[in-house]
């Protein structure tokens, strides 16, 4: 029995008292056995409907019945809410002052002694991560995206690029993916007639058309979107050897900074940069040897940076 069935039948006693079980089943698209079984669970879980007889006769919740606070244990509560206050903080939420007025709403329908204890962990609690300064996406467009991926059907998306250019896009949308405070959305984009990676905060309007389209097969959309990060087009391509092993490179450098190949006394370390100064201190942090292939400015860089610290570390300490 679908939950969500029985939660819709639910509203509709609530909102529209005294309809009928064909009525019922009309609009819920059901037949009037499941109405009947919709009843039967909501007694179940101590909800009294009441169903007259007769030619009018229909369904009501009993007179006076008013549906409880919201049942949540004390661990429920907490973990919503802690839920809630993570996602805001990392931008996994979406839409403007969505998480603050769902906190506002469980806040409200809790019972009075949990709902205080709640509100000190909102209060109280402080979160180390720093707080993502992206741009939310729409609620509606990641449902309809995660809908249509599910799906498998065909979406119309009007989408702005980096440089500001606009365009309309034909996708099949292959997964969504969240990933350092920003979603992403990965598909084949029949105007590139490739596998691209989308921002959902920078689509303007996604339909969902009826045209299905054919299984990926075994996509992997995280590793897909990592690989396409690491591809951006800034403006400087770094190719660097380690001196270290793969396991290691892995551990030490994020699939979305670089790519990484085996190569005879070390791995090859491929990717691009907008700034060479932070991508020097990148291969300082790393704590293993490394040879610059390219390009020679990052050479300059490392070289300036060494230059900075050995300055800094024979500077006197203040007094």
């Amino acid at each position: 029995m679908s939950t969500n069935r029985v939660l819709a039948f639910l509203e509709l006693l609530q909102a529209r008292p005294g309809l009928t079980g064909p009525e019922l089943a009309e609009r819920l698209e059901v037949d009037v056995r499941s109405v009947r079984r919709y009843v039967r669970r909501l007694e179940d879980l101590g909800i009294p409907v009441e169903a007259e007889r007769g030619r009018y006769g229909g369904y009501r919740l009993m007179p006076g019945y008013r549906l409880p606070p919201l049942m949540l244990t004390g661990d429920e509560a907490t973990a919503v809410v802690l839920g809630l206050l993570a996602g805001r903080r990392a931008g996994l939420t979406v839409g403007e002052g969505a998480a603050e007025s769902a906190l506002a709403k469980i806040q409200r329908v809790l019972p009075d002694a949990l709902r205080d204890r709640v509100g000190a962990v909102e209060d109280m609690v402080g979160l180390t991560t720093r707080s993502a300064t992206t741009s939310r996406p729409s609620g509606a467009t990641l449902l309809t995206l995660a809908d249509a991926a599910r799906r498998r059907l065909r979406v119309r998306l009007a989408y702005r690029s980096y440089r500001g250019q606009d365009s309309e896009r034909t996708v099949d949308p292959y997964g969504l993916v969240f990933h350092s405070g920003r979603w992403y959305l990965t598909g084949h984009d029949h105007h590139r007639g490739e596998v691209r990676t989308f921002r959902l905060d920078r689509i303007g309007r996604a339909e969902m058309t009826e045209e299905e389209f054919p299984a990926p097969g075994e996509f992997d959309a995280v590793a897909h979107v990592m690989a396409s990060l690491a591809g951006v087009p800034y403006r400087y391509e770094v190719e660097v050897v380690l001196a270290t092993t793969m396991e290691e490179a892995r551990r030490r450098i994020p699939p979305t900074v670089a790519a990484l190949a085996p190569v005879d006394g070390g791995v090859r370390m491929t990717g691009r940069a907008e700034r060479l100064d932070g991508m020097a201190q990148v291969l300082a942090g790393l704590g293993v040897p490394f040879t610059v292939v390219g390009p020679p400015e990052l050479r300059e860089e490392v070289r300036a940076l060494a230059r900075r610290l050995e300055e800094w570390a024979g500077q006197a300490p203040r007094r």
